[in-house]
């Protein structure tokens, strides 16, 4: 059996450590920190589930669940509570509510969009407009090979305001980029065959009709990090070095010499996972393509998390709902853009065994182009700068019980337009490389789902060879 090496111990390595601990074959794991999992992290304190990173996963995706119930932890999900399911966008100070039924920027149901003062007359109009121009749509669709900007593929069925005030600040809560330059195959799939299957977006959704009763995300009572967890007790304990940081990769014959902390090893099989700036680095020796193929944009971003204890969350006003999100107005004056909020989501409402009876746990999520300059900042400057944002929104808040400040640079992959294809052009590359295996966020997909099942896929072709 061939030696094989795993190359970063985030959510997609660790899964495929753990498929291949299932196969009963043998491998190295080197993760540079101190800890596996990544950004997926959960902080127990006081009664609160405090989420470092992500804080849940797409429940209509498959890969995570099926995990967790492989994992024993079929009692421990949770669902949020869609009851409550209401995202605001912040209008100046004042947020507003996004109407109900929208399936991100498309909507299922006239009245709420109609009687929305989230738009004004001519987006009203631009969404009525759009069912009618279904065959005109159908016939401009996306062709084989072709891509777009995400802005411009909004713009075109609904016009540049719902663009900039529905699509933008979505995308932005999820990949911390802009949609003038995230690619619409890429990102939003399942909108490109709507349109090349009806035209118009809200026509395909209609027919659709889903009718699922699962909720929309879904989370595990003790955190996500429980998943982590469960996975890595399942690794033989020599197989895994931690705050082994892997300096280099040279190619001797068909075997892989891999440097770690000044120490050589070799393997013939290689699983990389780890950010793309760091697998340009490691393989752009290896062939002068990994260069270009990897040259991928990613934003940074800063979590922020505040807990309020039973008492002076009874003065607080938090509407009810999942958080708000932060339209970025191109127009602000720098001094604004330096404290970039993208988001705040209102944690102990939008799942359930979050926080004690009567307390409040508010996540701030800062990141775009801004987030270089604050990750220099001190955590006392980015607990007092989300508490200013916040409370400018929200009404004054006093000192929380909790605060804790989590920054993950460099960790949101910018799927720019013609992804897919730069994607294609890397497989066939390393199809001319059969023991190397590229997985991780950069490629196919950000969410807790995909990551899970790139790695295990990965880990099973490995098995099957």
């Amino acid at each position: 059996m061939k030696r094989i090496a795993i190359i970063g111990g985030g959510l997609s390595g660790l899964s495929a450590a753990y498929q291949l601990a299932q196969e009963s074959i043998d491998f190295t794991l080197f993760e540079a920190s101190g800890r596996l999992g990544g950004i997926v992290e959960t902080v127990q304190r006081d009664g609160f589930v405090i989420e470092c990173g992500p804080d849940s996963w797409v429940t209509e995706k498959p890969w995570a669940r099926q995990l967790a119930i492989e994992l024993g932890l079929e009692n421990e999900m949770i669902g949020s509570n869609d009851r409550w399911r209401r995202t605001y966008l912040l209008e100046g100070r004042h947020l507003i509510a996004m109407p109900d039924g929208m399936r991100m920027m498309v909507p299922t149901q006239w009245a709420p969009v109609l009687n929305s003062p989230l738009f004004s007359w001519q987006a009203r109009l631009g969404y009525l407009r759009e069912i009618r121009r279904a065959t005109e749509l159908k016939e401009s669709s996306l062709g084989d090979g072709d891509d777009e900007s995400v802005s411009g593929f909004v713009r075109r069925h609904f016009g540049d305001e719902v663009a900039q005030t529905i699509a933008g600040p979505l995308l932005a809560g999820v990949f911390g980029g802009s949609v003038d330059t995230l690619s619409v195959r890429a990102v939003m799939p399942g909108f490109v065959k709507l349109e090349r299957e009806h035209g118009s977006l809200i026509a395909g959704l209609q027919q659709r009709q889903a009718t699922s009763s699962d909720s929309v995300f879904t989370s595990l009572k003790s955190g996500l990090e429980t998943l982590i967890r469960r996975m890595t007790d399942t690794l033989p304990r020599e197989s895994v070095r931690l705050s082994h940081e892997v300096r280099s990769i040279r190619r001797e014959g068909s075997q892989w010499i891999i440097d770690a902390n000044g120490f050589t090893s070799q393997y013939g099989v290689l699983i990389v996972a780890t950010p793309a700036h760091i697998s340009r680095h490691l393989l752009s020796t290896i062939h002068e393509q990994f260069d270009s193929l990897l040259a991928m944009a990613a934003t940074s971003a800063i979590v922020v998390a505040l807990a309020f204890s039973a008492e002076p969350a009874n003065r607080l006003r938090i509407p009810r709902g999942f958080g708000y999100l932060v339209p970025q107005r191109t127009s602000e004056p720098a001094k604004n853009q330096f404290s970039q909020l993208l988001a705040c989501t209102f944690v102990d409402q939008k799942f359930n065994h979050r926080a004690p009876q009567g307390a409040v746990l508010l996540r701030a999520f800062f990141g775009g182009d801004t987030a270089p300059l604050l990750m220099q900042e001190s955590d006392e400057a980015l607990v007092t700068l989300a508490l200013q944002r916040l409370s400018q929104v929200l009404g004054p808040l006093s000192e929380p019980s909790i605060a804790l400040v989590r920054r993950w640079p460099l960790s949101l992959p910018q799927y720019a337009v013609g992804h897919l294809d730069r994607m294609a052009r890397l497989a066939e590359l390393t199809a001319s490389l059969p023991s190397l295996h590229l997985i991780g966020n950069a490629y196919h997909g950000v969410g807790l789902p995909d990551l899970i099942r790139e790695g295990r896929d990965a880990a099973r072709r490995i098995a099957q060879s």
